[in-house]
């Protein structure tokens, strides 16, 4: 029996920080990504942006079992083909064209799939998507980030659609997240669909595919609420998928 972790593969941001007597560019995702994977049961592998991965994502697809495509910084409009609103700031092209070349491989080869907030976007542009670059021009409030850098007091409802892989990943079909964003998706990409919206304004907050691999985008933060199956979902579904290749190899 197969017993070791299956490997979660997580792009990481590329920002600046600070640490010891240190001020650089660093590699880095928040904590509870990380501990959320172990807690499933998954060793996370991080992943950075990287101009090899651009031309191969392959190299890294073979290493791992499931992809999480993490929280961050807003994607350059110019991998949607249009202009930046001035509310979008502080991107970085190399991260998003890393992992779109990564969600689409790995959609390829039915690696299952995890979206989170900025990943969830990133699998709607990956598709052929838009974005709204800034929600509270389309919805006329600020509840879907309302205390920046902090998720305090960020929750509401979403409603999922019965039967949908959202439901059953979060485990309700009424489900009460973590919201932390200024932008959303806009145009649905090929092949996806939405299955679940905010109680607050519809704003799509879960898109999904209908084919057999897990491919799943949702617009809040399930790492951060300890509440979550979401991500431990993604782990399980992570683990039969290696169980399956691991099969089909020793048959071939």
């Amino acid at each position: 029996m197969d017993d070791r972790r299956p490997v979660i593969g997580i792009c990481a941001a590329l920002e600046r920080a600070q640490w010891g007597a240190w001020d650089r560019l660093a590699v880095l995702l928040g904590h509870e990504y990380i501990a959320a994977i172990q807690d499933a049961g998954g060793l996370a592998l991080m992943v950075p942006p990287d101009p090899g991965l651009e031309r191969n994502p392959d190299e890294v697809l073979e290493l791992i079992d499931g992809l999480i495509l993490a929280g961050g910084a807003d994607i350059d409009p110019s991998m949607y083909g249009t202009e930046p609103h001035p509310k979008t700031k502080g991107t970085v092209p190399e991260r998003d064209r890393t992992e779109l070349a990564i969600a689409r491989r790995a959609a390829e080869r039915g690696i299952p799939v995890l979206g989170i907030c900025r990943g969830m976007q990133l699998l709607n542009i990956a598709r052929g998507g838009t974005l709204r670059q800034h929600v509270p021009d389309d919805v006329g409030h600020e509840e879907h980030r309302r205390h920046l850098g902090s998720f305090d007091g960020s929750e509401h409802d979403v409603r999922l659609e019965e039967g949908s892989l959202a439901a059953r990943a979060a485990g309700e079909e009424l489900h009460t997240t973590k919201s932390h964003h200024h932008q959303g998706v806009a145009e649905i990409g090929e092949g996806l669909r939405v299955t679940g919206v905010s109680v607050l304004d519809d704003l799509p907050e879960a898109i999904e595919t209908d084919g057999p691999a897990f491919c799943l985008g949702v617009q809040w933060h399930p790492e951060a609420d300890e509440r979550s199956r979401v991500v431990g979902t993604l782990v399980r579904v992570a683990r039969a998928y290696r169980e399956m290749q691991t099969a089909q190899e020793a048959r071939a």
